[in-house]
């Protein structure tokens, strides 16, 4: 009996290696026939696994205890600052290195390994800063919902914040010209939260996003301080019909100080103001620049009611 099982997952085995070799060569084929459209072939692309790791390393810099199954003191750990520290370095300097080379089109190049390590340091360098000013933020999201428990509460859970925090990072190694890399992150965020923001966006202090989803702040905007937005807000190009022609231009709005903006509303175009202390309402398009203190909504729509027939519960038919 143990002679025969043995024989048949033998032969099992060779007739699945037959398939699955059969199966390779039809790949293969395909790929001669529909080559890989890549740019850059011959180099290495930064990994999504490996953003995701760097974005949760950083955030455990930022917020340490929040992001780990350890409890940290008041002024933190100086054992495990280290080790993140050492950890996050190591993965995105190898991350960064790929990224510049696949821009410079080359697989090896000795000066682009002690760039991207020099880059890394000074991106870690600023993770005090970055603090600060997500300090700010969840100062703003504490003060603006009066759902929120406490600020610990927003930290671990708010998807807003979250998404600001990703740019916030992302906007960083943006400034220090890393390619690539930053928008993989942001997108990393866009796929976990449904909020989409550019990294080359410049977004202010006590930035506030409420509820999150479906909100799209684009690569040019320009947005002020105290400014707070709401689910489904589009900032964006009036028209991307120019496509790679526009690269460059400003085509999404500006956005000044003390401004709310409601669900729904959509500001395009690159030459569109919000002036300060604003308030547009939900589901309004605006496509030209506003003075200050000024406050846009829609009007009502007239509403039909009528009265409901009264319906009988179907189960007291049955009961009978």
């Amino acid at each position: 009996m143990i002679i025969w099982m043995t024989w048949y997952n033998r032969a099992v085995k060779e007739v699945i290696n037959m398939d699955l070799s059969k199966a390779t060569n039809i790949i293969l084929e395909d790929y001669k026939n529909n080559p890989i459209v890549k740019d850059h072939c011959s180099c290495r692309l930064p990994s999504n696994t490996e953003i995701k790791k760097i974005i949760m390393l950083s955030k455990e810099l930022l917020f340490p205890g929040y992001f780990s199954k350890k409890n940290t003191k008041k002024y933190g750990s100086n054992v495990d600052t280290k080790r993140i520290v050492k950890k996050l370095h190591k993965i995105l300097k190898v991350q960064i290195s790929y990224a510049l080379l696949y821009i410079a089109d080359e697989e090896k190049n000795k000066d682009t390994v002690e760039q991207s390590c020099m880059l890394c340091v000074q991106f870690i360098e600023k993770m005090p800063s970055i603090r600060k000013t997500l300090h700010f933020d969840l100062e703003a999201h504490y003060l603006g919902d009066p759902a929120a428990y406490n600020r610990d509460q927003i930290v671990v859970s708010y998807p807003g914040f979250y998404a600001i925090l990703i740019y916030r990072l992302a906007h960083a190694l943006q400034n220090l010209n890393v390619p690539i890399i930053p928008r993989m992150m942001t997108e990393f965020a866009h796929r976990e939260t449904g909020i989409d923001i550019n990294p080359g966006a410049v977004i202010g202090d006590y930035f506030f996003i409420d509820h999150g989803t479906g909100v799209v702040i684009g690569e040019t905007t320009i947005i002020g301080n105290h400014v707070q937005i709401y689910q489904g807000v589009t900032l964006g190009a009036l028209s991307t019909r120019g496509g790679q022609y526009l690269k460059g231009k400003k085509r999404h709005p500006t956005i000044k100080d003390f401004v709310t903006i409601y669900s729904g509303a959509s500001i395009l175009g690159g030459e569109t103001v919000i002036g300060s202390n604003s308030t547009i309402g939900s589901n309004v398009f605006i496509t030209g620049s506003l003075p200050e203190n000024s406050k846009v909504s829609i009007k009502i729509p007239e509403l039909v009611i009528k009265t409901n027939e009264i319906r009988k519960d179907p189960s007291h038919e049955y009961s009978k």
